[in-house]
């Protein structure tokens, strides 16, 4: 860990990165076998089923949540008023909302990750604000942290609190430090006596901190001798002295979010409130990620299911030219698309919930992919939502709604859905991560021969690691199952589409292989190309997944086959023209133009408009210290 926030090289920050990643892979992963070239189905068919007695339970709550959203809820108040209301909070508490992936023995109601999942959905359906307040509470919150690093003593002191309807917030961000941890500058200071920590910094973009009652906060533990310090995860309650919620932040979209910006100044947590030890901070947060991921595919899952219900009514009821809107081919792609992809959208995310409650798997790869694709998925069928749609599209619900006509509120979803390729790591950010995991096994045997702080002797028993690693592996990716034209036959109409997986995984680790040997170490400043990779991995995902899950269901919902099948095709075109890419693009002169717009040699080009002012800088500083401004944190009544 560096010695000073602020003052790190890109050296220091991928080493901070580096040491927080799970570095063994002691369990099966279906996507890391897939980016290797290896079409393990096994992994993944026959398809996962929920325990029944954990279904029973969910869908008792289920039933209770939809009546509540249903009939007390207003997304539309919610939205204009930018706030969730009171009695709503109290309203969730009584359902169990709060504790719903918290275990029973601490009151909650120990939901699956599929039905914590599918409750996301619902509410979030009612109203997204509503969705991200229960997910940024109980995936990255208080909860998850404690369920997978706390003690006994921490889990029956906080989750019983939080599964009766406190709220939590998990504070990583400042206002300098986004996704390159190592300048992390909030500090905790060991206490002179030994009995805790003093927390002094500055927190951004805390969601649910202006009515959090417990955080989890991310601060340095300065190193000292037979003191290990480094980020350190630490719990921390809300009303403490010193915490002061100096502003809730506004955004395009969720505008019922409680996201605050959050000074500590000389804060005392006792070193039992420490989570797994000092130093681990990162690692819990980044293991926490793992699963956390998942409910925010969840909500855009639900965003995908809403707009192909609007779609639908819609197209099939406007009439232009003589017929539906729908049934002219322009919209019908559109059409299809939605349809398709929202299938592939819940099909990716059901299958991850199922590996996660399995616990036999790895899913840190696949759980990442359904952030990445969904995200980037819901946006996309947003925006041709609105294009369906056309003016109405663009028209607020409430102005619709104003001169009789249904109050669908289509602009509200595409502002709502934008956060999420930025939420929980960036869709640029996504593409890095997966590329790490997906090149390990590469980098586990051959990384010191591209590594130059390594010397001889380790690059001499790398070359030989290496050697007799792609002496066994590269000959599979030359020959294939899905060159058989009897391969996956089991599958039915679905088995040409997986034969086309088989092949293209085979390529994509064809692929990767060769730009690793023409790159070398300079393969990670290769980023178009690495999330050309990631995309491709992604789709490949979705098309065995659908096929699988669509083999499984043939029988109850035949219809799915269907789907299946327009989404593998529309899949493959889109990786088809992601391999072309890999090696046909502009990258390397966007980057050489890149260098010339940042040196302002097109600066003439800005002429002729109004710019932003420029007496204020891009990003405020902060000094530590006590705050200066009034609190506005609000307390629940």
């Amino acid at each position: 860990m560096p010695g000073e926030a602020g003052q790190v090289s890109e050296k220091e920050a991928r080493q901070v990165a580096e040491a927080a990643r799970e570095a063994a892979w002691d369990r099966p992963s279906f996507g890391k076998e897939l980016f290797l070239g290896r079409l393990r189905l096994d992994l993944i068919d026959p398809w996962p089923r929920p325990d029944p007695a954990d279904s029973a339970r969910a869908e008792e709550f289920l039933g209770r949540l939809r009546a509540y959203v249903t009939s007390e809820v207003d997304g539309a108040a919610i939205e204009r008023d930018a706030r969730i209301p009171d009695e709503v909070f109290h309203g969730l508490a009584d359902l169990g909302a709060f504790g719903m992936k918290i275990d029973r023995k601490y009151g909650g109601l120990g939901l699956t990750n599929l039905h914590y999942c599918r409750a996301l959905m619902l509410a979030g359906s009612v109203s997204p604000a509503i969705g991200a307040l229960l997910s940024a509470h109980q995936s990255i919150g208080v909860p998850q942290p404690l369920k997978m690093f706390g003690s006994a003593e921490q889990k029956q002191r906080f989750l019983p609190r939080l599964a009766a309807g406190e709220v939590s917030a998990f504070l990583l961000t400042e206002p300098d430090v986004g996704s390159d941890p190592a300048r992390l500058g909030t500090t905790a200071e060991p206490t002179a006596d030994g009995t805790g920590y003093r927390l002094n910094g500055v927190k951004l973009w805390a969601t649910n901190g202006t009515v959090a009652t417990l955080l989890v906060v991310m601060a340095r533990v300065p190193a000292t001798e037979g003191r290990r310090g480094g980020i350190t995860a630490f719990v921390v309650e809300g009303d403490a002295e010193g915490i002061t919620v100096e502003r809730r932040n506004s955004f395009v979209g969720l505008r019922g979010l409680e996201n605050s910006l959050t000074r500590f100044h000389d804060v005392f947590v006792p070193k039992e409130n420490v989570i797994g030890g000092e130093g681990k901070g990162l690692k819990i947060a980044l293991t926490t990620l793992n699963t956390g991921r998942l409910s925010l595919p969840a909500m855009c899952v639900g965003a995908g299911k809403w707009s192909l219900n609007v779609a639908r009514e819609w197209a099939a009821d406007r009439v232009q030219w003589g017929r539906p809107v729908g049934e002219h081919e322009a919209v019908a792609q559109k059409l299809a698309f939605i349809a398709a992809t929202t299938y592939g959208m819940e099909t990716m995310l059901d299958l991850c919930c199922l590996l996660a409650d399995d616990d036999r798997n790895d899913i840190r790869i696949e759980a990442a992919l359904v952030k990445l694709y969904a995200s980037e998925m819901a946006w996309t069928i947003a925006d041709e939502l609105v294009q369906i749609r056309g003016g109405r599209g663009y028209e607020t619900a409430d102005s619709l709604a104003a001169r009789g006509e249904r109050p669908a509120a289509v602009e509200q979803i595409l502002r709502d859905l934008r956060i999420n390729r930025i939420f929980e790591g960036s869709t640029e950010i996504m593409h890095l991560l997966i590329a790490r995991e997906a090149v390990d096994a590469h980098l586990s045997v051959a990384g010191d021969i591209i590594d130059p702080d390594a010397g001889l002797g380790r690059k001499a028993k790398a070359g030989a690691r290496a050697g007799a690693f792609y002496a066994k592996w590269l000959p599979t990716l030359a020959v294939g199952r899905g060159q058989s034209p009897t391969a996956y036959a089991e599958f039915g109409p679905l088995a040409g589409h997986l034969r086309q997986v088989e092949r293209y995984s085979r390529k994509l680790a064809r692929s990767t292989f060769y730009a690793m040997s023409r790159w070398q170490g300079k393969m990670e400043r290769k980023q178009a190309f690495l999330g050309r990779v990631v995309d491709i991995g992604a789709e490949l995902f979705a098309m065995s997944a659908v096929c699988v899950r669509a083999h499984a269901e043939r029988d109850a919902h035949p219809e799915n086959l269907e789907l299946a099948d327009l989404f593998c095709r529309q899949a493959q075109l889109r990786i088809d023209r992601l391999f072309t890419a890999l090696w046909s693009n502009t990258d390397r002169v966007d980057v050489a133009a890149a260098k010339r717009i940042l040196a302002g040699r097109y600066a003439a080009l800005e002429d002729g408009v109004v710019t932003p002012p420029a007496d204020q800088p891009w990003v405020a500083p902060w000094t530590p210290g006590p705050s200066t401004t009034e609190d506005v944190r609000r307390r629940l009544h």
